[in-house]
Protein backbone atom coordinates (compact mmCIF):
# COMPACT_ATOMS: atom_id res chain seq x y z
CA UNK A 1 0.00 0.00 0.00
CA UNK A 2 1.32 3.47 -0.85
CA UNK A 3 1.20 5.83 2.12
CA UNK A 4 1.02 9.58 1.88
CA UNK A 5 3.08 11.91 4.05
CA UNK A 6 2.14 12.79 7.62
CA UNK A 7 2.73 15.84 9.83
CA UNK A 8 3.83 15.76 13.49
CA UNK A 9 4.19 18.08 16.47
CA UNK A 10 6.05 17.61 19.77
CA UNK A 11 5.97 20.09 22.68
CA UNK A 12 8.01 20.00 25.90
CA UNK A 13 6.39 20.48 29.34
CA UNK A 14 7.76 24.00 30.02
CA UNK A 15 6.45 25.16 26.64
CA UNK A 16 2.79 24.41 27.47
CA UNK A 17 0.29 26.39 29.52
CA UNK A 18 -0.41 23.56 31.98
CA UNK A 19 2.89 21.65 32.04
CA UNK A 20 1.63 18.92 29.69
CA UNK A 21 3.92 17.04 27.35
CA UNK A 22 2.17 16.97 23.98
CA UNK A 23 2.79 14.93 20.84
CA UNK A 24 0.47 14.73 17.84
CA UNK A 25 0.25 13.67 14.23
CA UNK A 26 -1.97 13.41 11.18
CA UNK A 27 -2.13 9.91 9.74
CA UNK A 28 -2.48 10.23 5.97
CA UNK A 29 -3.08 7.49 3.41
CA UNK A 30 -6.10 7.58 1.10
CA UNK A 31 -9.25 9.69 1.05
CA UNK A 32 -11.42 6.67 1.86
CA UNK A 33 -9.46 4.43 4.20
CA UNK A 34 -11.05 4.08 7.65
CA UNK A 35 -9.37 3.77 11.01
CA UNK A 36 -10.71 2.07 14.11
CA UNK A 37 -9.98 2.90 17.77
CA UNK A 38 -9.49 0.13 20.32
CA UNK A 39 -8.21 -0.69 23.80
CA UNK A 40 -5.97 -3.72 24.21
CA UNK A 41 -6.26 -5.15 27.73
CA UNK A 42 -3.23 -6.03 29.81
CA UNK A 43 -2.05 -9.61 29.26
CA UNK A 44 0.28 -12.06 30.97
CA UNK A 45 1.01 -15.17 28.92
CA UNK A 46 2.47 -18.47 30.08
CA UNK A 47 3.71 -19.61 26.67
CA UNK A 48 6.12 -17.86 24.27
CA UNK A 49 4.57 -14.96 22.34
CA UNK A 50 5.50 -13.61 18.94
CA UNK A 51 4.52 -10.91 16.49
CA UNK A 52 3.97 -11.87 12.84
CA UNK A 53 3.36 -9.16 10.27
CA UNK A 54 0.52 -9.74 7.81
CA UNK A 55 2.31 -7.34 5.48
CA UNK A 56 5.88 -8.60 5.03
CA UNK A 57 6.02 -11.66 7.27
CA UNK A 58 8.35 -9.98 9.80
CA UNK A 59 8.46 -12.13 12.94
CA UNK A 60 9.87 -11.44 16.39
CA UNK A 61 9.40 -12.75 19.94
CA UNK A 62 7.44 -10.68 22.45
CA UNK A 63 7.63 -10.42 26.23
CA UNK A 64 5.13 -12.48 28.21
CA UNK A 65 3.64 -9.45 29.97
CA UNK A 66 1.98 -6.63 28.05
CA UNK A 67 0.40 -3.49 29.50
CA UNK A 68 -3.00 -2.17 28.48
CA UNK A 69 -2.83 0.37 25.66
CA UNK A 70 -5.03 2.24 23.21
CA UNK A 71 -4.45 2.11 19.44
CA UNK A 72 -5.89 3.17 16.09
CA UNK A 73 -5.52 0.16 13.74
CA UNK A 74 -6.53 0.02 10.08
CA UNK A 75 -9.95 -1.32 9.15
CA UNK A 76 -8.10 -4.25 7.55
CA UNK A 77 -4.83 -5.94 8.47
CA UNK A 78 -4.15 -7.00 4.87
CA UNK A 79 -1.31 -4.48 4.65
CA UNK A 80 -0.37 -4.70 8.32
CA UNK A 81 -1.90 -3.56 11.61
CA UNK A 82 -0.79 0.10 11.54
CA UNK A 83 -1.92 0.69 15.11
CA UNK A 84 -0.09 4.01 14.73
CA UNK A 85 -0.74 5.80 18.04
CA UNK A 86 -1.83 5.28 21.62
CA UNK A 87 -1.16 5.59 25.34
CA UNK A 88 -0.32 2.70 27.64
CA UNK A 89 -1.20 2.02 31.28
CA UNK A 90 2.12 3.51 32.45
CA UNK A 91 1.35 6.84 30.82
CA UNK A 92 3.64 6.44 27.80
CA UNK A 93 2.38 7.81 24.49
CA UNK A 94 3.69 6.78 21.08
CA UNK A 95 2.99 7.67 17.45
CA UNK A 96 4.77 6.15 14.44
CA UNK A 97 4.90 7.35 10.85
CA UNK A 98 6.69 6.39 7.66
CA UNK A 99 8.68 8.86 5.64
CA UNK A 100 8.30 8.44 1.90
CA UNK A 101 11.76 9.89 1.30
CA UNK A 102 15.06 8.02 1.55
CA UNK A 103 18.64 9.00 0.83
CA UNK A 104 19.92 6.81 -2.01
CA UNK A 105 23.54 7.18 -0.91
CA UNK A 106 22.70 5.72 2.50
CA UNK A 107 20.58 2.90 1.10
CA UNK A 108 23.41 1.97 -1.22
CA UNK A 109 25.69 1.58 1.78
CA UNK A 110 23.14 -0.29 3.91
CA UNK A 111 20.61 -2.04 1.63
CA UNK A 112 16.94 -2.19 2.49
CA UNK A 113 15.84 -4.98 4.80
CA UNK A 114 12.80 -6.41 3.00
CA UNK A 115 11.39 -8.32 5.96
CA UNK A 116 12.49 -5.97 8.75
CA UNK A 117 10.35 -4.05 11.20
CA UNK A 118 8.07 -1.51 9.52
CA UNK A 119 5.82 1.33 10.60
CA UNK A 120 2.83 -1.02 10.77
CA UNK A 121 4.45 -3.01 13.62
CA UNK A 122 6.19 -0.37 15.70
CA UNK A 123 3.44 0.62 18.11
CA UNK A 124 2.34 -3.00 18.54
CA UNK A 125 5.79 -4.36 19.49
CA UNK A 126 6.92 -1.39 21.59
CA UNK A 127 4.12 0.47 23.39
CA UNK A 128 2.78 -2.39 25.59
CA UNK A 129 6.28 -3.18 26.88
CA UNK A 130 7.76 0.14 28.08
CA UNK A 131 7.28 2.30 31.17
CA UNK A 132 8.88 5.58 30.03
CA UNK A 133 9.39 7.45 26.78
CA UNK A 134 13.15 6.84 26.99
CA UNK A 135 12.54 3.09 27.39
CA UNK A 136 10.39 3.24 24.27
CA UNK A 137 13.18 4.88 22.29
CA UNK A 138 15.72 2.31 23.45
CA UNK A 139 13.45 -0.67 22.76
CA UNK A 140 12.58 0.47 19.23
CA UNK A 141 16.19 1.42 18.56
CA UNK A 142 17.37 -2.04 19.58
CA UNK A 143 14.74 -3.65 17.32
CA UNK A 144 15.87 -1.55 14.35
CA UNK A 145 19.50 -2.48 14.99
CA UNK A 146 18.61 -6.16 15.33
CA UNK A 147 16.06 -6.63 12.54
CA UNK A 148 16.57 -3.60 10.33
CA UNK A 149 13.85 -1.64 8.56
CA UNK A 150 13.05 -1.04 4.90
CA UNK A 151 11.74 2.45 5.62
CA UNK A 152 12.83 5.80 6.95
CA UNK A 153 10.52 6.58 9.84
CA UNK A 154 9.77 9.28 12.39
CA UNK A 155 8.46 8.03 15.75
CA UNK A 156 7.16 10.20 18.59
CA UNK A 157 7.39 9.20 22.27
CA UNK A 158 6.16 11.00 25.37
CA UNK A 159 5.50 10.52 29.06
CA UNK A 160 4.57 12.96 31.80
CA UNK A 161 8.12 14.35 31.93
CA UNK A 162 9.53 14.46 28.41
CA UNK A 163 9.07 13.99 24.66
CA UNK A 164 11.46 12.23 22.29
CA UNK A 165 11.63 12.05 18.50
CA UNK A 166 13.31 9.04 16.84
CA UNK A 167 14.22 8.78 13.17
CA UNK A 168 15.35 5.70 11.28
CA UNK A 169 17.63 6.05 8.29
CA UNK A 170 16.46 2.71 6.86
CA UNK A 171 18.60 -0.37 7.27
CA UNK A 172 19.88 -0.65 10.86
CA UNK A 173 20.54 2.98 11.78
CA UNK A 174 18.60 5.40 13.95
CA UNK A 175 18.94 8.44 16.17
CA UNK A 176 16.64 10.07 18.73
CA UNK A 177 16.59 13.52 20.32
CA UNK A 178 14.78 14.71 23.42
CA UNK A 179 12.66 17.79 22.80
CA UNK A 180 13.89 20.56 25.15
CA UNK A 181 11.46 21.13 28.00
CA UNK A 182 10.85 24.70 26.79
CA UNK A 183 10.89 23.90 23.09
CA UNK A 184 8.78 22.34 20.35
CA UNK A 185 9.25 20.67 16.99
CA UNK A 186 7.03 20.41 13.93
CA UNK A 187 7.98 17.74 11.43
CA UNK A 188 6.95 16.89 7.88
CA UNK A 189 8.07 13.88 5.84
CA UNK A 190 11.76 14.53 5.67
CA UNK A 191 14.61 13.92 8.08
CA UNK A 192 14.41 16.59 10.75
CA UNK A 193 17.05 15.98 13.45
CA UNK A 194 20.15 18.10 12.98
CA UNK A 195 23.46 18.11 14.93
CA UNK A 196 24.10 15.04 17.12
CA UNK A 197 26.09 15.40 20.34
CA UNK A 198 27.48 11.91 20.93
CA UNK A 199 28.60 12.90 24.44
CA UNK A 200 25.14 14.01 25.62
CA UNK A 201 23.16 10.87 26.41
CA UNK A 202 20.58 12.91 28.33
CA UNK A 203 19.38 14.40 25.05
CA UNK A 204 20.58 12.04 22.30
CA UNK A 205 20.34 8.29 21.76
CA UNK A 206 21.54 6.48 18.64
CA UNK A 207 22.59 3.21 17.00
CA UNK A 208 25.78 1.95 18.58
CA UNK A 209 27.90 1.84 15.42
CA UNK A 210 26.29 4.83 13.69
CA UNK A 211 29.48 6.92 13.58
CA UNK A 212 31.66 4.14 12.21
CA UNK A 213 29.07 3.24 9.55
CA UNK A 214 28.94 6.83 8.32
CA UNK A 215 32.72 7.18 8.37
CA UNK A 216 33.39 3.85 6.63
CA UNK A 217 30.97 4.65 3.83
CA UNK A 218 32.04 8.30 3.48
CA UNK A 219 28.51 9.62 3.94
CA UNK A 220 29.16 12.78 5.96
CA UNK A 221 29.39 15.92 3.80
CA UNK A 222 30.90 17.85 6.74
CA UNK A 223 34.39 17.41 8.17
CA UNK A 224 33.71 19.08 11.51
CA UNK A 225 30.18 18.04 12.57
CA UNK A 226 27.59 15.27 12.36
CA UNK A 227 24.29 16.61 10.97
CA UNK A 228 21.87 13.67 10.82
CA UNK A 229 19.49 15.13 8.26
CA UNK A 230 22.35 16.16 5.94
CA UNK A 231 23.65 12.59 5.97
CA UNK A 232 20.44 10.52 5.97
CA UNK A 233 17.91 12.97 4.53
CA UNK A 234 17.11 14.63 1.24
CA UNK A 235 17.11 18.19 0.01
CA UNK A 236 15.45 18.09 -3.38
CA UNK A 237 12.83 20.03 -5.28
CA UNK A 238 9.97 17.86 -4.06
CA UNK A 239 10.78 18.74 -0.43
CA UNK A 240 10.25 22.41 -1.23
CA UNK A 241 6.58 22.02 -2.08
CA UNK A 242 5.75 18.86 -0.16
CA UNK A 243 7.60 19.18 3.16
CA UNK A 244 9.30 22.42 4.11
CA UNK A 245 6.10 24.54 3.82
CA UNK A 246 4.42 22.43 6.52
CA UNK A 247 7.31 23.00 8.92
CA UNK A 248 7.30 26.70 8.05
CA UNK A 249 3.57 26.91 8.77
CA UNK A 250 3.99 25.60 12.30
CA UNK A 251 6.95 27.82 13.08
CA UNK A 252 5.26 30.94 11.69
CA UNK A 253 2.31 30.22 14.00
CA UNK A 254 4.28 29.65 17.18
CA UNK A 255 7.41 31.73 16.55
CA UNK A 256 6.23 34.56 14.28
CA UNK A 257 9.08 36.88 15.25
CA UNK A 258 11.53 34.71 13.27
CA UNK A 259 11.25 35.53 9.56
CA UNK A 260 11.52 32.43 7.39
CA UNK A 261 10.49 31.26 3.94
CA UNK A 262 8.24 28.25 3.22
CA UNK A 263 10.79 26.93 0.75
CA UNK A 264 13.86 26.79 2.94
CA UNK A 265 16.15 23.93 3.90
CA UNK A 266 17.39 25.92 6.90
CA UNK A 267 14.27 25.63 9.05
CA UNK A 268 15.44 24.39 12.46
CA UNK A 269 14.28 21.12 13.99
CA UNK A 270 13.94 22.60 17.49
CA UNK A 271 12.17 25.94 17.87
CA UNK A 272 10.88 28.04 20.78
CA UNK A 273 7.40 29.57 20.86
CA UNK A 274 6.75 33.21 21.74
CA UNK A 275 4.05 32.09 24.23
CA UNK A 276 3.03 29.01 26.18
CA UNK A 277 1.12 26.60 23.94
CA UNK A 278 -2.25 24.98 24.66
CA UNK A 279 -3.47 21.62 23.45
CA UNK A 280 -5.98 23.26 21.10
CA UNK A 281 -3.10 25.08 19.36
CA UNK A 282 -1.50 21.73 18.58
CA UNK A 283 -4.86 20.62 17.20
CA UNK A 284 -5.20 23.80 15.14
CA UNK A 285 -1.77 23.23 13.62
CA UNK A 286 -2.68 19.69 12.58
CA UNK A 287 -5.88 21.09 11.07
CA UNK A 288 -4.03 23.79 9.14
CA UNK A 289 -4.33 24.37 5.41
CA UNK A 290 -2.26 27.58 5.39
CA UNK A 291 -5.12 29.81 6.53
CA UNK A 292 -4.15 33.47 6.47
CA UNK A 293 -1.63 32.98 3.67
CA UNK A 294 -1.95 33.00 -0.14
CA UNK A 295 -1.31 29.24 -0.10
CA UNK A 296 -4.66 28.24 1.43
CA UNK A 297 -6.40 25.92 -1.11
CA UNK A 298 -9.77 27.43 -0.15
CA UNK A 299 -8.46 30.97 0.33
CA UNK A 300 -8.27 34.07 -1.83
CA UNK A 301 -4.85 33.53 -3.40
CA UNK A 302 -4.23 32.99 -7.09
CA UNK A 303 -4.71 29.56 -8.62
CA UNK A 304 -0.95 29.06 -8.69
CA UNK A 305 -0.56 30.09 -5.04
CA UNK A 306 -3.42 27.92 -3.81
CA UNK A 307 -1.89 24.81 -5.37
CA UNK A 308 1.75 25.62 -4.65
CA UNK A 309 2.20 23.55 -1.49
CA UNK A 310 0.85 20.37 0.07
CA UNK A 311 -1.30 21.44 3.06
CA UNK A 312 -1.06 19.87 6.52
CA UNK A 313 -4.72 18.89 6.73
CA UNK A 314 -6.05 17.32 3.56
CA UNK A 315 -8.58 14.82 2.25
CA UNK A 316 -6.18 11.89 2.62
CA UNK A 317 -6.02 12.20 6.41
CA UNK A 318 -7.45 9.06 8.03
CA UNK A 319 -7.31 10.34 11.58
CA UNK A 320 -5.54 13.03 13.56
CA UNK A 321 -4.47 12.66 17.17
CA UNK A 322 -3.01 14.83 19.91
CA UNK A 323 -1.66 12.81 22.85
CA UNK A 324 -1.56 14.93 25.99
CA UNK A 325 0.34 13.77 29.11
CA UNK A 326 -0.40 16.00 32.10
CA UNK A 327 1.83 16.26 35.19
CA UNK A 328 1.19 15.18 38.78
CA UNK A 329 -1.78 12.92 38.03
CA UNK A 330 -2.58 9.21 37.94
CA UNK A 331 -1.50 8.00 34.43
CA UNK A 332 -5.06 6.79 33.77
CA UNK A 333 -6.31 10.35 34.26
CA UNK A 334 -3.23 12.24 33.08
CA UNK A 335 -3.20 10.93 29.53
CA UNK A 336 -5.78 12.16 27.03
CA UNK A 337 -5.91 10.87 23.47
CA UNK A 338 -7.64 13.64 21.53
CA UNK A 339 -8.85 11.84 18.41
CA UNK A 340 -10.32 13.40 15.27
CA UNK A 341 -11.56 10.88 12.73
CA UNK A 342 -11.07 11.86 9.11
CA UNK A 343 -9.84 15.31 8.06
CA UNK A 344 -8.67 17.31 11.08
CA UNK A 345 -9.76 20.67 9.64
CA UNK A 346 -13.31 19.40 9.14
CA UNK A 347 -13.63 17.00 12.07
CA UNK A 348 -13.41 17.53 15.85
CA UNK A 349 -11.01 16.16 18.49
CA UNK A 350 -12.85 13.95 20.97
CA UNK A 351 -11.10 13.37 24.33
CA UNK A 352 -10.46 9.77 25.42
CA UNK A 353 -8.64 9.24 28.71
CA UNK A 354 -5.83 6.69 28.86
CA UNK A 355 -7.62 4.81 31.63
CA UNK A 356 -10.61 3.74 29.52
CA UNK A 357 -11.45 0.02 29.44
CA UNK A 358 -13.06 0.06 25.98
CA UNK A 359 -14.01 2.31 23.10
CA UNK A 360 -17.50 2.97 21.65
CA UNK A 361 -18.83 0.47 19.13
CA UNK A 362 -18.94 3.10 16.37
CA UNK A 363 -15.13 3.30 16.59
CA UNK A 364 -14.82 -0.43 15.83
CA UNK A 365 -16.75 -0.11 12.56
CA UNK A 366 -15.99 1.06 9.04
CA UNK A 367 -14.58 -0.51 5.90
CA UNK A 368 -13.63 0.94 2.51
CA UNK A 369 -17.28 1.55 1.55
CA UNK A 370 -19.40 4.11 3.39
CA UNK A 371 -21.06 2.84 6.57
CA UNK A 372 -23.42 5.19 8.42
CA UNK A 373 -22.74 3.39 11.74
CA UNK A 374 -18.98 4.00 11.62
CA UNK A 375 -17.47 6.93 13.52
CA UNK A 376 -14.91 7.43 10.76
CA UNK A 377 -17.60 7.62 8.10
CA UNK A 378 -19.87 9.92 10.14
CA UNK A 379 -17.09 12.52 10.23
CA UNK A 380 -15.97 11.80 6.67
CA UNK A 381 -19.50 12.35 5.33
CA UNK A 382 -19.49 15.92 6.64
CA UNK A 383 -16.15 16.49 4.90
CA UNK A 384 -17.58 15.32 1.58
CA UNK A 385 -20.67 17.52 1.96
CA UNK A 386 -18.58 20.50 3.01
CA UNK A 387 -16.19 20.14 0.08
CA UNK A 388 -19.08 20.19 -2.39
CA UNK A 389 -20.09 23.73 -1.35
CA UNK A 390 -17.20 24.82 0.83
CA UNK A 391 -17.70 28.55 1.23
CA UNK A 392 -21.48 28.30 1.69
CA UNK A 393 -21.23 25.43 4.19
CA UNK A 394 -18.14 26.37 6.19
CA UNK A 395 -19.84 28.77 8.66
CA UNK A 396 -22.31 26.02 9.63
CA UNK A 397 -19.55 23.43 10.11
CA UNK A 398 -17.34 25.87 12.00
CA UNK A 399 -20.13 26.71 14.44
CA UNK A 400 -20.67 23.04 15.30
CA UNK A 401 -16.93 22.53 15.75
CA UNK A 402 -16.80 25.47 18.16
CA UNK A 403 -19.74 24.16 20.19
CA UNK A 404 -18.14 20.73 20.49
CA UNK A 405 -14.73 22.10 21.44
CA UNK A 406 -16.34 24.02 24.29
CA UNK A 407 -18.38 21.00 25.37
CA UNK A 408 -15.33 18.72 25.37
CA UNK A 409 -13.23 21.20 27.36
CA UNK A 410 -15.99 21.41 29.95
CA UNK A 411 -16.22 17.62 30.01
CA UNK A 412 -12.48 17.30 30.68
CA UNK A 413 -12.70 19.81 33.52
CA UNK A 414 -15.62 17.97 35.10
CA UNK A 415 -14.05 14.54 34.53
CA UNK A 416 -10.82 15.66 36.18
CA UNK A 417 -12.67 16.93 39.23
CA UNK A 418 -14.57 13.69 39.72
CA UNK A 419 -11.79 11.38 38.57
CA UNK A 420 -9.29 12.69 41.10
CA UNK A 421 -11.53 11.30 43.86
CA UNK A 422 -11.49 7.81 42.29
CA UNK A 423 -8.90 5.12 41.68
CA UNK A 424 -8.40 1.68 40.19
CA UNK A 425 -11.33 -0.09 38.56
CA UNK A 426 -13.78 2.57 39.69
CA UNK A 427 -11.74 5.28 37.94
CA UNK A 428 -11.42 3.22 34.75
CA UNK A 429 -15.16 2.59 34.60
CA UNK A 430 -15.90 6.28 35.11
CA UNK A 431 -13.44 7.35 32.39
CA UNK A 432 -14.96 4.82 29.99
CA UNK A 433 -18.43 6.18 30.73
CA UNK A 434 -17.30 9.74 30.04
CA UNK A 435 -15.61 8.66 26.81
CA UNK A 436 -18.86 7.09 25.62
CA UNK A 437 -20.77 10.28 26.43
CA UNK A 438 -18.31 12.49 24.56
CA UNK A 439 -18.10 10.16 21.56
CA UNK A 440 -21.89 9.95 21.35
CA UNK A 441 -22.20 13.73 21.48
CA UNK A 442 -19.69 14.21 18.65
CA UNK A 443 -21.39 11.61 16.45
CA UNK A 444 -24.87 13.00 17.20
CA UNK A 445 -23.90 16.57 16.33
CA UNK A 446 -22.11 15.50 13.13
CA UNK A 447 -25.07 13.41 12.00
CA UNK A 448 -27.30 16.44 12.55
CA UNK A 449 -24.73 18.57 10.72
CA UNK A 450 -24.76 16.19 7.74
CA UNK A 451 -28.56 16.39 7.61
CA UNK A 452 -28.39 20.19 7.62
CA UNK A 453 -25.79 20.30 4.84
CA UNK A 454 -27.73 17.83 2.69
CA UNK A 455 -30.90 19.87 3.09
CA UNK A 456 -29.16 23.13 2.18
CA UNK A 457 -27.43 21.50 -0.79
CA UNK A 458 -30.72 20.54 -2.41
CA UNK A 459 -31.03 24.10 -3.70
CA UNK A 460 -27.44 24.40 -4.94
CA UNK A 461 -27.38 21.99 -7.87
CA UNK A 462 -26.21 22.96 -11.38
CA UNK A 463 -29.69 22.30 -12.82
CA UNK A 464 -31.29 24.84 -10.51
CA UNK A 465 -33.04 27.93 -11.84
CA UNK A 466 -33.92 31.10 -9.95
CA UNK A 467 -36.90 33.06 -11.27
CA UNK A 468 -37.76 36.65 -10.41
CA UNK A 469 -41.15 36.23 -8.70
CA UNK A 470 -42.08 39.82 -9.59
CA UNK A 471 -42.28 38.95 -13.27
Amino acid sequence: MNYSACTSILIGPRATVDGSVIIGRNEDAKAAWPKHFVVHPAKTATTPQQFVSTDNGFTMPLPLTAAKYTATPEWTDKYGLFEEDGINAYGVAMSATESTYSNERVLGADPLVKDGIGEEAMVTVVLPYVKTAREGVLRLGQLVETYGTSESNGILFADQQEAWYLETGAGHYWVAQRIPANGYAVVANQMAIQAIDFHDDANFLYARDLQSFVATNHLNPHSDRFIWRDIFGTQDQSDLYYNTPRVWDGQRRFTPQVAQEPQSFKLPFIQYADHLLAVDEAQAYLGSHFEGTPYDPVGSGSAAEKTAFRPISLAKTQESHVLQLRPDMDPALAGIQWLAMGVAAQSVYVPFYAGIDSTPEAYHLGAETYDDQSAYWVYKLVSVLLDAHYHEAWPTVSAVQKDLRIAFKQSVKQTDATGQRLSGIELNHYLTQQANVNAALGIKRYRELAATLITKATDMGPLNYHQDLNL
